[in-house]
């Protein structure tokens, strides 16, 4: 059976990292939480028969609304895709033209159309606003860019199906989770530099007290029973906020994709954190 795979490019996705973050999963666990969803590579790498249910939230909205229209209305979604009408094609005045429309003037399908387009087209798969909370990624240079992979689309909206994908900050999303279940936290990285900092992922972006909240929250649910797992940045004020939470660190090596210099690029050192 082909299993379902990430359909959105992701700035910060796991799938390289997917064997360092599962070797600490439990073989089965009960409700499995992934609070900062992003492009979903660990929620998709996970067989359906390890857990007994899911649940899935991000800050982002229109992140959040083509999740749901990709469960609840996937043909929809590949006919609006594909329709000539809506000119979802590889060229810059297109980009442009989708990237100034409001996502509050289109129907739920249309927004998850221009999410999925813009995201195949634009600069390294970044998500990126403005203090406005617009969309300000440029146009991506691409040889032959996918913008519609039924078949994908059809495999990742069937891993989503009975999935509860919630709209929200990540505190309090959880509190249902205790004993026997697995809760992954991806959440922006705190920036290694100044020209590192991705964090204006949503309106507010996400701060070091978001960093701060965050530790505090998952010290609550491990202290429940549950099972949480952390990556980020290795930076020094990380290594702290969690090594005084009680969690392991582990250092793994992970390819860097993005920077403005190309001999920059390559393997950079990351955490993992595993509660005790």
């Amino acid at each position: 059976m082909v299993s379902a795979r990430p359909v959105l490019k992701w700035a910060g996705g796991k799938s390289k990292l997917l064997p360092e973050i599962a070797k600490h999963f439990p073989s089965t666990f009960g409700m499995y939480a992934e609070p900062f969803l992003g492009g979903g590579a660990v929620f998709f790498s996970l067989e359906r028969s390890r857990f007994k249910a899911a649940y899935l939230s991000d800050a982002n909205a229109e992140l959040v609304n083509f999740y749901r229209v990709l469960r609840d209305s996937v043909r929809e979604l590949v006919d609006a895709l594909r329709a000539p009408e809506n000119a979802f094609v590889y060229k810059k005045e297109n980009f442009y033209m989708w990237r100034a429309k409001l996502p509050g003037s289109l129907t739920p399908t249309m927004r998850a159309a221009r999410f999925l387009y813009l995201n195949r087209t634009c600069f390294n798969g970044l998500y990126r606003v403005n203090k406005s909370g617009a969309f300000n990624v440029p146009f991506g240079a691409y040889s032959n860019p996918s913008i519609c992979d039924e078949d994908g689309l059809r495999l990742a909206s069937d891993a989503l199906a009975y999935v509860s994908i919630v709209d929200g900050d990540f505190f309090g999303q959880c509190a249902k989770f205790a004993g026997g279940d697995l809760v992954y936290f991806d959440p922006p990285y705190d920036p290694v530099s100044a020209s590192a900092n991705f964090t204006a992922y949503a309106e507010g972006g996400f701060r070091w007290t978001d960093q701060e909240r965050l530790a505090e929250y998952a010290c609550l649910l491990s202290s429940s029973g549950a099972k949480v797992i952390v990556s980020n940045a290795d930076t020094s004020r990380i290594r702290k906020l969690w090594g005084e939470c009680g969690f392991v660190i582990h250092e793994v090596k992970a390819a860097r994709a993005i920077n403005s210099s190309g001999e920059k690029r390559g393997k950079v050192s990351e955490l993992v954190m595993v509660s005790p």
